[in-house]
């Protein structure tokens, strides 16, 4: 695809502002591994060999009784009794000492023979980020060679819990900030643009939508129904669509007394051509100078929910909940550490990000 003048230039100057660029990459290479994160951090094999026959757990379910056991239930291929019966190809030995017979079916041999017929391939971290691990010990348990941040409370792991966290975080900030901005961006040029009474209007609702207090109206409806991501998204997005009215609209009243949107008016183009053709890429600059600032307030909005318990239930990935956790044990400094630098470094690499963006619209910045 061939790119316009104008595109080159401003990709020319995102590439020229290093830090921009390489924060990009750097965020581009943790979300597109969090995207995987089942095939990273999972409870579950990726592959499973049984008697000649392959099996995928990751994509399908598969009852105990597949592998020789004695459930219809999920197989919990953690459990040694269901390893030995994949090792051993459903050898009967495996309900007298799954222990002993699954050593031996690590050596390759059971009683002597040579009748191995299974093995599992397991993720990089064998947990997800709901498993709670018997540890033998008291939890939250200090980071080692199995839990490479430790676990929190409830013998779950960090590490996986941050994985999946940060996957959930971005796509809800992705989700949120997109239908703000669109709605935001709308709203702004629309009042900006024909003035009058459907500005004063406008204005006079934000007014008072702005000062309904959010945080009780979600919190009431936590306490109705059960929140979950697109419940919580929406009202997010509900009271948070505002924060780009304001300077959109500015951009706007600016611009639609310039010469050339009169000479586009009496060449007959329609308003709605003239405001998102001429009138929107005027207000660009000023919306992306902001959306760091929405970015950020969102991670941080999700995140303090959480951390009050009014977000996500508690039983999923969220980093608000670890920073919880974190206030609760401080004689565990390693899940306040966690935290700390989790939200630090993805909030400064999209704010990185966003800043290069900003100035590559710009036309008075030029990087060398």
């Amino acid at each position: 695809m061939k790119l316009s003048p104008l595109a080159r230039r401003r990709l020319t100057n995102f590439r020229s502002n290093a830090r921009a660029f390489w924060s990009l990459i750097i965020f581009l290479i943790l979300f597109t591994l969090s995207l995987f994160a089942e095939f990273i951090s999972n409870d579950k094999p990726l592959l499973v060999k049984y008697q000649n026959s392959y099996y995928f757990p990751i994509f399908q379910f598969y009852p105990e009784t597949a592998f020789g056991g004695d459930f219809r239930t999920e197989a919990i291929y953690r459990d040694i009794e269901v390893q030995c019966l994949i090792r051993s190809g459903g050898s009967d030995l495996c309900w007298d000492d799954p222990g002993a017979t699954l050593a031996d079916a690590a050596d390759g041999e059971i009683n002597g023979q040579d009748i191995v017929q299974g093995w599992l391939i397991w993720p990089l971290i064998p947990y997800s980020f709901d498993t709670v691990n018997d540890l033998g010990r008291a939890a939250p348990s200090p980071p080692d060679s199995d839990h490479w941040l430790g676990t929190d409370d409830t013998a779950r792991d960090v590490l996986a819990r941050v994985i999946y966290g940060f996957r959930l975080s971005i796509n809800f900030t992705i989700v949120v900030t997109l239908a703000t901005s669109i709605i935001g961006v709308a709203s702004g040029v629309v009042q900006g643009f024909f003035g009058g009474a459907i500005d004063l209007f406008f204005q006079r609702l934000i007014e008072l939508w702005g000062s309904t207090p959010s945080l009780y109206i979600i919190i009431i409806v936590a306490a109705i129904w059960q929140m979950d991501f697109w419940l919580l998204a929406f009202l997010m997005t509900l009271f948070g669509w505002t924060a780009l009215v304001g300077v959109v609209r500015a951009e706007s009243l600016r611009a639609r007394n310039l010469e050339y949107i009169r000479a586009a008016r009496a060449l007959g183009l329609s308003s709605t051509a003239i405001m998102f053709r001429h009138v929107l890429p005027n207000a660009m600059v000023a919306t992306l100078t902001l959306l760091p600032f929405i970015i950020t307030g969102v991670i941080g909005s999700l995140a303090a929910l959480d951390y009050l318990g009014f977000g996500l239930p508690s039983s999923g990935p969220s980093l608000g909940e670890l920073t919880l956790q974190a206030k609760r044990n401080l004689q565990a400094p390693w899940l306040g550490f966690t935290a700390f630098f989790t939200f630090a470094i993805m909030l400064s690499l999209l704010v990185f990000i966003f800043e290069g963006v900003r100035d590559a619209f710009d036309p008075r910045k030029v990087f060398e």
